[in-house]
């Protein structure tokens, strides 16, 4: 599929708890960790956007990894090719706020209309995107809740995550 046909040809998620499980009882960067282990469904997602031509990028408000020790904690579990940019507090100096948003999108060279965030918080990850019409994916596997807008939809498990975009490609929506 052509990228430029594509609705939100940038697809940016949250790393912790969103494509790899946080355990925060952990004070070292996830590379070193004994066992990571990554979101049941994240692999095929990533597989499926990335053969949609979409570009994949990594933000996340992580602060004890630097970009080289995610990128190797994604490789300890075969993720790492998927992502061809990653944010975080290392190499950004910002937390999961507007300025960090703005720096993204401007260092990607790209509107808020062509980025989509997916991510577990709903604060740093819907609300705080959507102040910049970045449109946004909730990813709530813990509840049933649902909080559904025009720049926001919820899903609960990585199924519905793929059927979303499987739908954005097949309505052209």
């Amino acid at each position: 599929m052509d990228k430029r046909s594509l609705r939100y040809p940038n697809v940016l998620f949250d790393w912790g708890d969103t494509v790899m499980h946080d355990n925060p009882a952990l004070t070292t960067p996830m590379v070193e960790w004994p066992k990571i282990k990554v979101v049941e469904g994240i692999a095929e997602v990533l597989q499926d956007l990335y053969a949609s031509g979409r570009r994949i990028i990594l933000a996340t408000s992580a602060s004890v990894s630097d970009e080289g020790q995610i990128r190797g904690a994604l490789a300890r579990v075969e993720l790492d090719t998927y992502f061809s940019q990653i944010y975080c507090f290392k190499n950004t100096h910002l937390q999961k706020n507007e300025a960090f948003y703005h720096h993204v999108l401007n260092d990607l060279g790209v509107s808020a209309a062509d980025a989509l965030m997916v991510g577990d918080s709903f604060e740093k990850d819907v609300q705080t995107p959507n102040t910049l019409g970045i449109f946004a994916v909730w990813f709530n596997p813990v509840s049933d809740e649902i909080f559904n807008d025009e720049l926001h939809i919820t899903v609960h498990s990585m199924q519905e995550l793929r059927a979303f975009f499987n739908s954005l490609d097949s309505n052209g929506v």
